[in-house]
């Protein structure tokens, strides 16, 4: 089927490519094209059309990128696809991709499992931090922590997108992928600076300087780097973050080419950690928002290096061929003291030490073909695109879980860094870790969007086959265990514009993850089951003027499940159930008003569980209403001078299957000014930030490992950014 799959797919691109040869009677290699060097933008990759152009108000893009179909406008694409801009990020003092998406309605940031690891539930499914996209190619930014001085752009694909993007390797995308976008110099030489500062001391500076060469300005440098210090809003927290970047990028005839290459050292002393709650009756109320029980020897360390290559050519005005390259090569190390509650009335709980030592190693890329051809009345732009992907992951770690030390969550009960004790469950040597997981994704797309009625009714078809091989070695033993298997996943996507400024558009589409194998309690220990594929199907109504713009989306999403039967077999049974309504809305209300944010109502429900505790219950985490508010007003008496407010609320989740334990719900204020004025050659941007302003009280998120995390307390910011001509 797979190779019968691929030959079928290279006749068709072949085929196309020789139609748009043949109809293309008026190319001349031998006449060159003229470049307009006002046309480079800060383009995001080696792409023709680069970035979509900011939308009224600059705080979101006209379009987005929806995977191997490339860069679409809102109203063009049958997906919901919000593109958060660079001077968006800079406004709001953002500094990590969650920071950027807690003003998304759709969005809510969480964090993951037993570390610091940033994690995003999106649809109700939580994706983290390393199953994140770098222009398109998955896992390669740092894994726990992306600071944003290493992208131009954050895009939330929502929705599965497994035809679109690929399955991700780390199981998430279910309910939406994210996408960064580097940066690139833009057509004007850019020379900026940023110093900054907030509560506890924290202190960092960053630089961004870009410049284009040549005489039509084809070649482009720019150039990141920043270093953070100092202590957050939480007591005795510590952080320090060094990061340097380069991207560079090539524009010429018919070819483009790009490259980035960067670094980042990520350091966390006494980080405050997760709370597990696992067998409780009930919530502990939340401590206050600033308390730390993290013990004072904990720490978290990440060093990255990656680096991107990517080009594009031009073999006619119709047809182009793509290929991209990608690597990261990671070191961490960590030192944890996480807290178990035991007593929800008197947070008396205890923790015990556990060390790991991890080594990433990514090798990822993708080559592609793209074109468009016109059969009678109909359009088509069609695609092929084929991707790799290998993970191979090095482990090693010391859980301590015997020599447990009591302490409380609103008395924390700090001591000396305790020895590792003879009871202590070791896997592979923390100095030296050992080969623990690889993991290998191929998969080969075909699409095409028929174009009918001048481009009003655009229907989009297309397949991909994806194959996932895991090889697992056990710890001490390197005894490996492997999993194989493959899968097509379809997607079916229509757009209708019932006038320039109104789109209603629907989709079918699916995710894919790897199987889990049986348990060693199930009779059939070590088998794997199939991939899971969750379905998705979603309607929109998008509408669009020149300065405002809305969407609204109902969608439903089955994602399978597994349980071990009253046979003691492991098998897939039963699915959670998610369906949802979102609105969203950006752009300028009036001339000096800018609006951006949304609601979102889901319902997610736990089906065929095989447990009438749990059957029908709510998902862990979810909340059934999220909402955002944000307005930023540019002050009309005073030149220069924007003030924003933004309304965050969160209804009430449970943080176990049972949903007996129920978080309550809550709602933070943020406030903001920017002030810009021009000091001879140079202009200077002031502006100062309070996040939580009320200084609220609560538990932000639950995760399905039985972990709470409590909000982050009130937040002062300020900095200064100075544009030196």
């Amino acid at each position: 089927m797979r190779r019968k799959l691929i030959c079928t797919s290279m006749l068709i691109a072949i085929g196309t490519m020789n139609t748009a040869y043949s109809a293309d009677s008026t190319l001349n290699s031998d006449i060159p094209i003229e470049l307009d060097t006002l046309s480079v933008t800060a383009s995001a990759d080696a792409s023709a059309e680069g970035l979509a152009p900011a939308f009224a108000g600059g705080q979101v893009a006209e379009g987005g990128r929806a995977g191997i179909l490339g860069t679409k406008d809102n109203l063009d694409t049958p997906f919901s696809i919000t593109s958060y801009t660079n001077e968006f990020i800079q406004d709001r003092q953002a500094q990590s991709v969650g920071d950027v998406l807690r003003y998304d309605p759709t969005v809510q940031v969480t964090r993951g499992f037993g570390n610091f690891q940033e994690a995003y539930m999106i649809r109700g499914f939580t994706t983290s931090s390393d199953a994140v996209a770098y222009n398109g190619l998955y896992n390669l930014l740092p894994r726990q922590y992306i600071a944003t001085e290493l992208f131009e752009r954050v895009e939330v694909l929502r929705g599965a997108s497994a035809f679109l993007t690929g399955a991700n390797p780390l199981g998430g995308a279910i309910g939406g992928s994210i996408n960064l976008l580097p940066k690139r110099a833009p057509n004007y030489d850019l020379n900026r600076v940023t110093l900054g500062a907030s509560m506890n001391d924290k202190r960092n500076i960053a630089a961004d300087i870009a410049r284009r060469f040549g005489e039509n300005d084809e070649f482009g440098v720019r150039v990141n780097a920043a270093h953070h210090n100092g202590g957050t809003s939480i007591d005795d927290e510590q952080a320090e973050l060094n990061l340097f970047n380069i991207g560079l990028d090539y524009q010429g005839e018919r070819l483009r080419l790009s490259a980035d290459i960067g670094y980042q050292n990520n350091q966390l002393d006494h980080t405050r950690t997760n709370v597990s709650i696992t067998g409780l009756s009930r919530v502990p109320s939340a401590p206050d928002a600033s308390d730390n029980w993290a013990q004072p020897w904990s720490y978290s360390n990440e060093e990255d290096k990656f680096g991107t290559f990517r080009a594009e050519y031009d073999f006619t005005d119709d047809v182009t061929a793509w290929a991209a390259y990608g690597m990261r090569r990671s070191d961490e190390a960590n030192t944890l003291a996480n807290l178990t509650v035991t007593d929800a009335a008197s947070g008396d709980g205890t923790f015990y030490r556990f060390d790991n030592t991890r080594e990433d190693r990514v090798d990822t890329g993708e080559l592609g073909l793209r074109g468009h051809l016109d059969t009678g009345v109909v359009g088509h732009d069609w695609v092929v695109a084929y991707s790799y992907f290998q993970l191979e992951t090095k482990n090693a770690y010391a859980m301590d879980f015997f020599n447990t030390t009591n302490t409380n969550l609103y008395a924390p009960v700090y001591m000396n860094k305790p020895v590792i004790s003879g009871s202590a469950f070791i896997g592979n040597n923390l100095a030296s870790p050992a080969l623990n997981t690889r993991t290998k994704f191929n998969s080969f797309a075909i699409g095409d969007t028929l174009s009918f009625m001048d481009e009003r009714l655009q229907l989009t078809l297309g397949a991909r086959h994806q194959a996932i091989k895991v090889d697992n070695y056990a710890y001490n033993t390197g005894i490996r265990t492997s999993y194989e298997d493959s899968e097509i996943t379809p997607a079916i996507g229509s757009v209708y514009k019932l006038s320039e400024q109104v789109s209603v558009y629907a989709n079918y589409i699916e995710s894919l993850v790897a199987g889990d194998s049986a348990p060693s309690t199930a009779l059939n220990v070590g088998e794997a089951l199939s991939p899971y594929v969750s379905e998705q199907k979603e309607v929109g109504l998008k509408y669009e003027t020149e300065t405002f713009g809305t969407g609204l989306a109902y969608f439903t999403t089955d994602e399978p499940r597994t349980l071990t039967g009253n046979d003691n077999i492991f098998r897939e049974s039963g699915e959670n159930e998610h369906q949802g309504i979102e609105l969203t809305l950006y752009g300028k209300a009036t001339d000096n008003l800018k609006l951006l944010g949304g609601v979102t109502w889901l319902d997610a429900k736990q089906k065929g569980t095989g447990d009438a505790t749990t059957e029908g219950k709510r998902a862990i985490g979810v909340a059934e209403w999220m909402a955002v508010m944000g307005a930023e007003w540019e002050v009309p008496q005073i030149e220069g001078l924007a003030v924003d407010g933004e309304v965050h609320y969160v209804s009430s989740r449970y943080a176990n299957a049972a949903n007996t334990l129920k978080l309550d719900d809550w709602t933070t204020v943020g406030l903001g000014a920017r002030y810009l004025v021009n000091i001879g050659n140079q202009d200077l941007t002031l502006r100062a930030r309070v996040d939580n302003l009320f200084d609220r009280d609560y538990w932000s998120s639950a995760n399905d490992s039985g972990q709470i995390t409590l909000g982050a307390p009130r937040t002062v910011s300020i900095s200064a950014t100075v544009d030196f001509y």
